[in-house]
């Protein structure tokens, strides 16, 4: 009988974060910048995440354009300038902004952050046991091509976005909506030689196909057609064909176009004339379940060939388009969701709620993608932020391990808007952080943190917890 036998332990690290996405990098940056031994452990072949999909970071910058992201979250975006492929924040005019940038430079900026700081890197490794204790998390056990491989560490980070450690370990979770349903699965994509100035003066002349000014913050009483040329103004592709509209309604009913309720354009890179595209979806796909995730990809990579047919013959601009690239990962929206010591939920973020507990900021409305062309979408109110309280990254149960991204704990409307990538970068700084402070003070539970000591290292550190809307 044939087998892998291999086993091997590895007792060298103070910090193990578990997922390399927005939140993972961000915490395993943090806590290694804190002065302590960290080792990052990704299932993939690269880190960074959506980071690096083609998608702009959302819920960095509010609708009123004041940055509620700092510290970590930033020097990403920092490196990414000083190798040439950032573009900064644009307004697409509807509901907020975003941060745009190269996801091929990110690739290297997010790499370069993370060795700056001394962080190691365990890719293709999947965690698939882990010995607890009394909710004291001893040891994960990983999977890779050396065999089965244990880490054992005082702290424990979860940043899978699914819960993974969190969830192994009997962590309390929910999954999606009562009903069972789960936001839609997406593959991000990018086309290059898109000409700029046709697509805007189309969007201007052509408002009515485009969403505008669902935030009153952004809007600020002007018309439509004001706020389309106020787009093309700014001279960014940053514009959001709505699936109501009549260009989109009519292709989806002449079967031209698979059902969706958006397809999102922003810039990746001026140099390319380059964009990515947020269109596709899947929806109820239980995203933990590895046999029906797999599905999708056939069905998604046909609605890329579509969409992509689609912009060049009905959007000016995307005339003589080239395909540049697919997301190296499937966009997973929402799986598993922590049940922690506090619930932050969608009454709390459409308030803009502030709270001396917050570690961490959202600005993004609740966004629940659903099936074909349906889509929730709510703004924060006077286009401000929410903090996000400490309690949401302390799984009930769990004595030493902290969750950040889009497993933290809230409900189902403030999961829609804490998911996306700059609440992750906020959330994976504050448990980076939190971990430095846990082994300082020998601490046995995580709960024994001071919340306000945390705050102030967190501001020490450049985060950005009071001072915004």
């Amino acid at each position: 009988m044939c087998g892998m036998t291999t086993r091997q332990v590895i007792n060298d690290y103070e910090v193990v974060v578990l997922g390399g996405g927005a939140a993972g990098v961000a915490a395993a940056a943090a806590a290694a910048k804190a002065g302590r031994r960290t080792l990052l452990v990704e299932a993939g072949p690269f880190v960074g995440g959506e980071l690096v999909s083609g998608m702009p970071v959302d819920g960095a910058v509010n609708a009123r354009g004041e940055w509620i992201l700092g510290g970590i979250g930033r020097e990403f975006f920092a490196e990414c300038e000083r190798l040439g492929g950032y573009i900064g924040p644009i307004n697409d005019h509807r509901l907020i902004y975003y941060v745009a940038f190269d996801p091929e430079v990110m690739k290297m900026a997010v790499v370069n952050v993370l060795a700056r700081y001394g962080v190691d890197l365990l890719l293709h490794s999947f965690v698939n046991e882990v010995e607890a204790e009394a909710g004291t998390v001893r040891a994960i056990r990983l999977i890779n091509k050396s065999g089965i491989t244990e880490v054992r560490a005082p702290i424990f980070l979860d940043a899978s976005g699914d819960g993974d450690l969190a969830a192994l370990a009997e962590g309390e979770f929910l999954k999606g909506s009562e009903k069972g349903e789960f936001q839609p699965i997406s593959l991000m994509f990018r086309l290059s030689g898109v000409e700029t100035g046709r697509l805007l003066d189309f969007v201007h002349d052509q408002p009515a196909h485009f969403a505008w000014g669902e935030s009153e913050a952004i809007r600020a009483g002007r018309t439509d057609r004001e706020l389309a040329a106020s787009l093309r103004e700014q001279g960014e592709p940053a514009v959001f064909l709505k699936g109501n509209g009549p260009l989109l309604s009519e292709a989806i009913e002449r079967k031209e176009l698979f059902p969706t309720a958006l397809i999102m354009i922003q810039p990746t890179s001026h140099a390319r004339k380059e964009v990515c595209l947020n269109a596709t979806r899947v929806a109820n796909i239980d995203a933990t379940d590895t046999r029906k995730l797999s599905r999708t990809l056939p069905l998604l990579m046909d609605q890329v060939i579509q969409c992509t047919a689609f912009m060049r013959a009905r959007v000016p601009g995307f005339e003589a388009a080239a395909f540049a690239g697919v997301a190296p990962r499937l966009g997973i929206r929402e799986t598993r969701r922590i049940v922690g010591e506090a619930t932050l939920t969608g009454e709390e973020v459409l308030a803009a709620k502030k709270s001396d507990q917050g570690v961490a900021k959202g600005c993004h409305h609740v966004d629940i993608h659903q099936d074909g062309t349906g889509q929730i979408r709510i703004p924060v109110a006077d286009g401000g932020s929410y903090d996000i309280p400490w309690g949401c990254l302390l799984p009930r149960r769990l004595r030493n391990v902290l969750v950040a991204g889009r497993c933290a704990s809230g409900d189902r409307e403030a999961n829609g808007t804490m998911r996306v990538m700059g609440s992750c970068l906020g959330m994976g700084q504050a448990i980076g952080v939190a971990s430095a402070l846990y082994l300082e003070g020998n601490f046995s539970d995580t709960r024994d943190i001071s919340v306000e000591r945390l705050r102030a290292r967190l501001r020490e550190a450049g985060a950005i917890l009071e001072g915004t809307h």
